[in-house]
């Protein structure tokens, strides 16, 4: 009650003040005065403060009244009720409460004409919570609080609010919360790669400062850490310290990259963590489901599943390429068992096809072909970004090898095998229907894995390490047998494929990339002839202009748009490419308008990792390559949205990164 009315206070205690200094000035002027005023000022000070006492009486006296309305048996049921309870009146103001109340939540304070509010944030009588309460915090207690709604005597409406004291059971789950286990595998990416080419000397230095930076770190967490293999350890992380790793982005990618091998290629570790499991073996399912998702997407990174998908950290490294080609070997061997127990084989890729997309799919289709077995492309003729390529391979006796996608459904058998490559996303395979028709599929691609990815695949040959799908299949074919070889069409085909990738040998280009091109040339491929197939009209090159002259930069970045053509997906990575010439310039993003949408084509020199930006936008690619496309969209808006990625991307890496 002091507290509601403390306003009183100061009005009353200045004038007071003011007279008693006026008192003790008159004893400078007149001792009989100041004993007069002195006699005067007790009185009145007696009178305001006996005034002051009845105000707070009569303040009691209303709220006993406003109590009254609760009848005497409800008041007396009330009492008894083993739960604290308040009553305020429609205006929010405490009217009663019960005995437990007074004594376990207001510890003996008197509350009666307090706001409810300042007990129950945020109650408001207009809106009550109903159904499931409301937890608070009063006086280092906590609460779940619930209310009703009751009539008083004369139809005055009243809540009731119950509270009860779980401050014990909060804790306990606060705790059971906090220390629910997550299990981990973490992976020293090169590993191999230090053990083949090391010296005798370094092996065991880098793989002491390896080791001490995973302990290390693990025990400042105080995770629990063992060794599973050479270049294998588990971890059992609490949620607690999982999420202080995660606040602090991994920082141990960073450590472990600051270790470089004597040819100056940084260590790098993958992670995979299973999150939120019922139980450790579900944990350590998901977390090998996450590793391999980190593999995937080229390493350097940390990948968390949880119940709401994958999240991913790090991955700002180059994949270092993996010079044995024992898996590719492994893989044309299972490959070669797979296409021999087919009745026939389609190859199909991605939707609006490319040169590396075509190039791969006519290697494997001369492969197929040469092992006797029936073959087909599965194209869209209408919708690729490889005419050049197309019409010189229909003009070279490759016509009759394409089928389109609503034909292709005809000559799907039950022991018919779908051959997927430049792509492992089913939402943008060049025909869903015939993937879902197909009970036999098999995978060759080179893109970081993405979540939502072909799961069905019998024979998954996935690389990120490698510069393309034609460098993938140009090394497969060569341990497909002595009785395949490909021809100088094929061969120009998958080099077309090699080029567009690595642009022209520029980017993610390692020497596995350069044996394959040189066994291209050796089976006749001509870089004139190659060279040609890049070859653009006047009209091309012009609209590629512009959009190049449509760029700003924007925190190191080129950003163009354009507007809709028929080729504006041709010529748009044509411009990205382009603008990564602009000095300071590390990354480029074209935006143009598609079919109600905006679609993006980024491309980067390796210090930004556009695959990141693209993926929050929906998209996906390449560390240096990747692009994505938005629906029911304008350019101004999508515009922003590529403003937001690039920022969060800046906002999740070191500051360093940034130029």
């Amino acid at each position: 009650m002091e507290k509601k009315y403390w306003w009183l206070r100061p009005v009353l205690a200045v004038p007071l003040a003011f007279s008693t200094l006026l008192t003790l000035l008159s004893a400078f002027v007149n001792i009989y005065l100041f004993y007069l005023e002195a006699l005067l000022l007790i009185c009145v000070t007696m009178y305001v403060l006996f005034k002051l006492r009845r105000f707070q009486q009569d303040m009691y006296a209303f709220l006993s009244y406003l109590s009254d309305n609760l009848t005497l048996t409800r008041r007396e049921s009330m009492e008894v009720i083993p739960f604290p309870m308040i009553v305020a009146d429609q205006n929010g103001e405490i009217t009663w409460y019960n005995r437990m109340c007074k004594d376990d939540v207001f510890l003996g304070e008197d509350q009666f004409g307090m706001p409810v509010s300042d007990i129950v944030a945020g109650a408001d009588p207009a809106d009550p919570f109903k159904s499931q309460g409301r937890g608070i915090r009063y006086k280092n207690k906590l609460y779940t609080v619930h209310v009703t709604s009751i009539l008083s005597e004369d139809g005055t409406p009243l809540s009731i609010y119950f509270l009860v004291d779980d401050t014990t059971l909060k804790k306990y789950m606060f705790e059971y919360k906090e220390s629910r286990p997550s299990v981990g595998i973490v992976v020293i990416d090169n590993y191999q790669e230090i053990m083949q080419d090391a010296k005798e000397s370094e092996k065991a230095q880098t793989i002491g400062q390896l080791e001490t930076i995973i302990e290390n770190y693990m025990a400042e967490g105080s995770c629990l850490l063992r060794r599973l293999d050479r270049d294998r350890f588990l971890i059992v992380a609490e949620e607690r310290q999982l999420r202080k790793m995660i606040e602090r982005r991994f920082d141990i990618l960073d450590q472990v990259r600051q270790v470089s091998l004597s040819d100056n290629v940084p260590s790098t570790l993958s992670i995979g963590i299973g999150q939120g499991a019922s139980t450790l073996q579900e944990s350590e399912k998901m977390a090998r489901q996450a590793l391999e998702m980190a593999l995937g997407r080229g390493g350097d990174q940390v990948a968390i599943k949880s119940a709401n998908g994958f999240a991913f950290y790090g991955g700002t490294s180059k994949g270092v390429e993996k010079r044995t080609k024992v898996k590719t070997r492994i893989m044309a061997s299972a490959l070669s068992e797979l296409i021999g127990t087919a009745e026939n084989v389609l190859i199909m890729g991605h939707q609006f096809a490319d040169l590396d997309c075509l190039g791969s799919a006519v290697g494997m289709y001369k492969a197929v072909k040469q092992m006797g077995k029936p073959a087909a492309i599965v194209l869209n003729r209408q919708r690729n970004l490889a005419f050049s390529l197309y019409n010189r391979l229909a003009q070279n006796g490759y016509a009759d090898a394409f089928v389109e996608p609503d034909l292709a459904i005809d000559l799907i058998g039950k022991k018919t095998l779908l051959l997927v490559v430049d792509t492992h996303l089913p939402h943008i395979l060049e025909s869903r229907e015939v993937y879902n028709a197909c009970k036999t599929v098999a995978v060759i691609d080179h893109h970081r894995k993405m979540v939502g990815h072909i799961d069905n695949a019998v024979i998954f040959y996935h690389e990120p390490y490698a510069s393309s799908a034609s460098e993938m299949v140009t090394e497969l074919v060569q341990y497909f047998g002595d009785n395949v070889k490909i021809g100088k069409i094929e061969a120009e085909a998958l080099l077309s494929g090699i080029m567009l990738d690595t642009k022209n040998f520029v980017m993610k280009t390692g020497v596995r990339t350069f044996e394959a091109a040189a066994y291209l040339r050796k089976q006749g491929a001509d870089t004139v002839e190659v060279r040609k197939l890049f070859s653009n009209s006047m009209d091309d090159y012009q609209k590629k202009t512009r959009l190049v002259a449509s760029a700003e930069v924007y925190r190191g970045c080129a950003i163009a748009s354009g507007e809709y053509s028929e080729d504006i997906k041709l010529i748009a990575p044509q411009a990205a490419d382009e603008l990564l010439g602009i000095n300071d310039v590390m990354a480029s993003f074209v935006m143009y308008e598609y079919e109600g949408g905006v679609s993006f084509s980024a491309r980067s020199m390796g210090l930004m990792n556009v695959q990141v930006v693209m993926e929050s936008l929906g998209g996906g690619g390449h560390m240096t390559m990747a692009g994505a496309q938005l629906t029911d969209i304008g350019m101004e808006a999508a515009r922003q949205k590529l403003l937001q990625a690039i920022d969060q991307y800046f906002e999740q890496r070191p500051p360093e990164k940034e130029k």
